[in-house]
């Protein structure tokens, strides 16, 4: 199935049609002007987080919506997830890992009517979040929504005969009717208004200093430093090709899976990849790097950026939206056209100083303005 089915097979769903051949209110319902919810709420909340993303996919979004849970019963609040688990599903095309849920409906319908949800937030553009909406809208409950993912720029890269607008004007009908659409960063906001999107609420990501800290470095690998370290996902739109092109000392590290991978490893073969790493391995790899190489353009954020920092591990990038956002004007990373240069500008960076910085990331505060952007369900 290509890509275009694909969007043609949820725009079908945006309409309301589904397997029980039941058509959605033609009338869009929104909420009204400042129903969200004060921070900190006065009561312990039910949230009902619906997401097409989730593991086993490992993914900024994975990562994001798995602290959030855990920070939001933390606080006291209860949450449930509704995801593609137990669903038949299909791969998302280029990104088989995501798979789609077939006819999701009656799965959020049980999640609805069984939890009594205080608020509701959809996640992601999925089947999962297509039905959500749908849902909502027919009942006349409020939602919000996220915006974590540049598809526009994906499925350009991927399909150039498919016009960026079209996919901007897909999304922007999906997250309209959103009480409020929260984003990451400041920048992304104001290019998302640009587009056309109407209620932007900001919601930031944080990192766990605990799990990802500077410690002894492991060279059981015996590579030769310096080592320059990509974490992520080995596909077009991160670029990883203008991270294992340039002529660096030391030895380059990749971690990570996706489509590119064997072409990757036949043009590099003096790389090193390491595959799929996670939790204290992907850790001490982190804290073993002296330079973090994050050579995407297109990201809306990236998390791998504050645990690189958290581990004391300098950043090298390009300055663009994504690390600009994230990394300021700190003195933690080297932000360069020019990313040969900015990888050797970050060998002189001190370690400290990134963890200093990375620690005024809490997930922590992260929840508190998720929690102060949501809307009553009703």
């Amino acid at each position: 199935m290509s890509l275009l089915t694909t969007w043609l097979l949820e725009a079908a769903m945006m309409l309301g049609i589904d397997a029980k051949g039941h058509a959605g209110s033609r009338v869009p319902f929104r909420a009204r002007a400042g129903a969200h919810i004060a921070s900190p709420p006065e009561r312990p909340l039910k949230i009902l987080i619906v997401t097409d993303a989730w593991a086993p996919q490992v993914n900024g979004v994975v990562r994001t919506l798995e602290m959030l849970g855990r920070q939001l019963v933390l606080m006291g609040h209860r949450v449930r997830f509704a995801t593609a688990e137990n669903h038949t599903t299909l791969p998302l095309p280029t990104y088989p890992e995501i798979r789609l849920a077939l006819f999701p409906r009656q799965t959020i319908l049980d999640a609805i009517d069984d939890f009594l949800p205080d608020a509701i937030h959809i996640a992601t553009e999925g089947t999962m979040g297509l039905s959500a909406r749908a849902i909502c809208l027919e009942r006349g409950l409020a939602f919000t929504t996220s915006f974590h993912t540049r598809f526009p720029d994906y499925v350009h890269a991927r399909f150039p005969f498919i016009p960026e607008s079209a996919v901007y004007g897909a999304l922007r009908s999906f997250h309209a009717p959103a009480t409020a659409t929260m984003v990451s960063t400041l920048s992304l906001k104001r290019e998302l208004e640009e587009h056309g999107f109407a209620n932007l609420l900001l919601w930031s990501r944080g990192v766990d200093g605990e799990q990802f800290r500077p410690g002894t470095k492991d060279h059981s690998n015996d590579a030769i430093s310096p080592r320059f370290l990509y974490v992520g996902r080995l596909a077009v739109e991160k670029y990883v090709e203008a991270f294992l092109a340039l002529d660096l000392p030391g030895t380059k590290l990749v971690v990570g899976e996706g489509p590119q991978r064997a072409e990757l490893e036949a043009r590099f073969p003096r790389a090193r990849f390491l595959g799929q790493r996670t939790g204290n391995e992907l850790a001490r790899i982190y804290a073993s790097s002296d330079v973090f190489v994050f050579p995407s353009r297109t990201d809306t954020f990236g998390l791998v950026l504050l645990e690189a920092l958290a581990s004391g591990t300098p950043v090298a990038a390009y300055p663009v939206q994504g690390p600009l956002d994230v990394l300021c004007d700190s003195a933690i990373a080297a932000l360069d056209e020019d990313l040969h240069a900015a990888c050797l500008q970050a060998l002189s960076i001190r370690r400290e100083d990134c963890r200093t910085f990375a620690l005024t990331r809490s997930w922590s505060a992260s929840t508190e303005q998720f929690l102060a952007n949501l809307a009553p369900a009703s």
